[in-house]
């Protein structure tokens, strides 16, 4: 379908123009008759077919040549960067044009003889004016043709932009709203449970907590890694009381690398990954480790691992590489471009692991 747009598009501006310019043939036609019809010596009013005929010609040699500068229009505009090309190509292609469709036109009304013995020489020198003032007329409506479709091409651009604008708007205020009416669910759940049934109330709570940290955070695009951690603290305590001793978080982190700027919300997708991935679908326990260090070539290095199957052996290993840390990925692309490093990966001893590598900035 979008291969026939454009040919639909060209047959119908070719039918627009041969419709044109045989309206013209027809009123130029009729005009001439009824000059001739006022001149005693023409015999009457009757309409010449003669004449007719050599008009249909010339306008339809006319509307090819209006094609013609309207494809050369297109090919080659007319614009401040590049002017004199633009003169030069259209200057060359007009006399080339003029010629071929003035000798074609020639050609045929003296063949057929529909206007008598009038000569090739007086025939070009007669319309020669006529010839350029049209062809310098259909560069110009070629020309204003073109700049309209770019002003309402800008315009449904602009249209299409705003409407976008608008539903982006839109999602912004329902991504902002949806966390706070889980933030006051919350509270209102963790007032209906009773006061014995403290667990639950401490999940909801910690729940609450981790609401609560990424609303403060939500448009800030780094932290401190030590703030990083502070926020994955709710996240691994509401995991470790869902699945109890199944679950055995290990940290190793350098104190030096605690000021160092990491991207917000790291971590716990990373988290979450092995946890879901590693640890979740086993009935024996397991551990995720978390390490961050300062490397000796100046970068920082972070790693989340878990123990269980692996990346290649899991059975939901597409799932594994899903929109978490798809989204990841593109952060890390967006604040740090070829500066960073994301690998995911079986490890040698057993497990998937996770090794970021960052450029070393700290807070000031």
């Amino acid at each position: 379908m979008r291969d026939e747009q454009p040919v639909r598009q060209s047959l119908t501006e070719a039918a627009i123009v041969f419709a044109g310019w045989t309206a013209f043939a027809l009123i130029t036609t009729y005009q001439t008759s009824i000059q001739l019809a006022l001149r005693p010596a023409t015999g009457g009013s009757q309409l010449r077919w003669p004449l007719l005929a050599s008009n249909l010609v010339d306008a339809y040699l006319w509307a090819f040549a209006t094609l013609a500068a309207f494809w050369l229009a297109r090919r080659f505009p007319i614009e401040r960067d590049r002017i004199l090309h633009a003169i030069l190509v259209h200057g060359s292609a007009g006399v080339a044009i003029v010629l071929l469709r003035f000798g074609a036109f020639a050609e045929i009304v003296r063949y057929s003889g529909w206007l008598g013995n009038t000569s090739f020489e007086l025939l070009f020198w007669t319309r020669l004016n006529q010839n350029v003032v049209f062809y310098v007329l259909l560069i110009g409506v070629a020309h204003a043709t073109l700049y309209y479709q770019r002003y309402r091409e800008r315009e449904r651009a602009a249209e299409r932009l705003a409407a976008g604008l608008a539903v982006a708007r839109l999602q912004a205020l329902k991504m902002q709203l949806q966390p706070h009416f889980l933030f006051n669910t919350l509270h209102a759940i963790s007032a209906l449970i009773p006061a014995d049934a403290q667990p639950a109330r401490r999940m909801v709570a910690r729940l609450g907590d981790l609401l609560r940290i990424s609303l403060d955070h939500e448009e800030t695009p780094e932290v401190t890694l030590r703030d990083e951690l502070a926020f994955l603290e709710p996240y691994l305590e509401i995991e470790q009381a869902r699945l109890g001793d199944r679950l055995t978080v290990a940290m190793d982190i350098d104190p030096d690398a605690l000021d160092a700027r990491v991207p917000h919300l790291m971590l716990q997708p990373l988290v979450e990954n092995a946890v879901r991935h590693g640890i979740s679908p086993r009935i024996e326990p397991g551990t995720v480790r978390i390490s961050a260090a300062r490397s000796t070539s100046g970068v920082l290095e972070i790693e989340v691992r878990d123990d269980g199957p692996g990346v290649e052996r899991d059975a939901h290993a597409s799932a594994r590489k899903g929109v978490g840390l798809s989204n990841i990925r593109t952060r890390l692309e967006q604040l740090y471009g070829n500066e960073h490093r994301f690998e995911l990966r079986t490890h040698p001893e057993g497990g998937a692991v996770v090794r970021i590598t960052l450029p070393l900035a700290f807070t000031r």
